[in-house]
């Protein structure tokens, strides 16, 4: 939906909205996003060829999600740490780097990729070149930050790992909901817990116009670009003992929205997410999990409330804001590299190889309309 085409009543109250959700800077930073959207210059605006010594961050893609949360993030809690952004779009990428106050823009990722000055590269292009720019980041020696999804395709997924595997650069995944304030306490209830579980996430996705680029061939629809989310959760609370995994699927005509798709995981655990495009959800994206493990039975909405109880004990958690992870995440891999905190290399690149396994697998259970059974990434051939 195009917001800035709307009433004006509709847009004053999804504003008000907005500022109770993610309070009035975020929500004013999101109305900025629109205009950055729809932002052209006669004139560009003057570039800084010399950064600041102390800005040493590169950002690849400048569309809503950079501006609004990836540059918003960074520079709120990192200071003025990104040196260079780049867009095929000319007027984006300005407009994100006057916004910023970043001294460099560009629309050839190679100059960002090339500098030596840039030692982490966010990637939050479209999706299809993800991998391809991370690729190229990591054989260059810099450290990477991916937005979802980090693959579309088998083939990137075998040299994205590969290039992981061989390259000293951290990688970071753009997978913000596991490491909210609500998914940490989620975790780690279950966690605690022995024996199989049972988790269940409904999802109320944004109504997407049929021409959008996410429905490109080459983007991977839907199912990697949104549906990736609640897949990787699934995955991470399976744990170790995930594979084999055994995917059904169910859909009508469409395989990308309205659908429904169940997992049965190696120790008998079962999670089944479903993902509802219908129509315009006013609040954004809406969710709900539900899980039973051992004792255990927890229940969270829209990142808003959490209640948790096990045998007689009640907990109630609340968020005064949604919280979905994307500050903490975002900026929690800057502070990695520049602090040169621990990094598991193995387990690291493991999980990009599975989760990204996962949701491939995922989509070629619906697109197919048929069950498929998985084994850890390297195993299945």
């Amino acid at each position: 939906m195009d917001y800035l085409e709307q009433p004006f009543w509709f847009k004053v109250k999804k504003v008000l909205r907005y500022a109770s959700l993610y309070g009035v800077n975020r929500t004013y930073y999101k109305t900025l996003g629109q205009l950055h959207l729809r932002r052209t210059y006669r004139t560009l605006p003057t570039q800084n060829t010399k950064p600041d010594t102390r800005q040493w961050i590169g950002l690849i893609g400048c569309g809503n999600y950079a501006y609004t949360t990836i540059a918003y993030y960074l520079n709120k809690v990192s200071g003025r740490a990104i040196a260079a952004c780049m867009d095929i779009d000319i007027n984006r990428a300005a407009s994100l780097a006057q916004r910023y106050r970043i001294p460099c823009f560009t629309t050839d990722a190679e100059e960002i990729i090339n500098a030596d000055n840039i030692r982490l590269i966010y990637i939050a292009s479209n999706h299809a070149t993800h991998a391809e720019y991370a690729i190229a980041a990591l054989q260059r020696g810099k450290n990477v930050y991916i937005e979802k999804p980090h693959v579309v395709t088998m083939d990137q997924l075998r040299r994205l790992n590969e290039a992981a595997t061989t390259a000293e650069g951290r990688i970071f995944l753009g997978f913000n909901r596991p490491g909210s304030r609500f998914g940490q306490i989620i975790q780690a209830h279950l966690n605690v817990e022995s024996g199989p579980g049972m988790y269940n996430w409904f999802v109320a996705g944004h109504d997407i116009d049929p021409g959008h680029w996410y429905f490109h061939p080459a983007e991977g629809g839907r199912v990697l670009g949104n549906l990736c989310h609640w897949t990787d959760f699934v995955l991470r609370l399976a744990g170790n003992n995930a594979f084999p995994i055994r995917i059904n699927p169910t859909r009508a005509k469409s395989s990308d929205s309205d659908i429904a798709v169940t997992f049965t995981f190696g120790d008998g655990t079962i999670a089944a997410i479903t993902f509802s495009a219908k129509g315009h959800t006013f609040e954004g994206v809406k969710e709900s999990f539900h899980a039973h493990r051992g004792n255990c039975l927890l229940s969270m909405k829209d990142f808003k409330t959490l209640q948790i109880e096990i045998g007689d004990s009640k907990k109630r958690f609340h968020n005064f804001y949604r919280d979905h992870g994307h500050r903490r995440n975002i900026v929690s891999a800057a502070n990695n590299v520049m602090a040169g905190d621990p990094y598991d290399r193995n387990a690291e690149i493991t999980h990009l190889a599975n989760t990204g396994l996962l949701f491939l697998k995922t989509k070629e259970a619906l697109d197919g309309n048929k069950e498929i059974m998985i084994k850890p990434f390297g195993e299945n051939e």
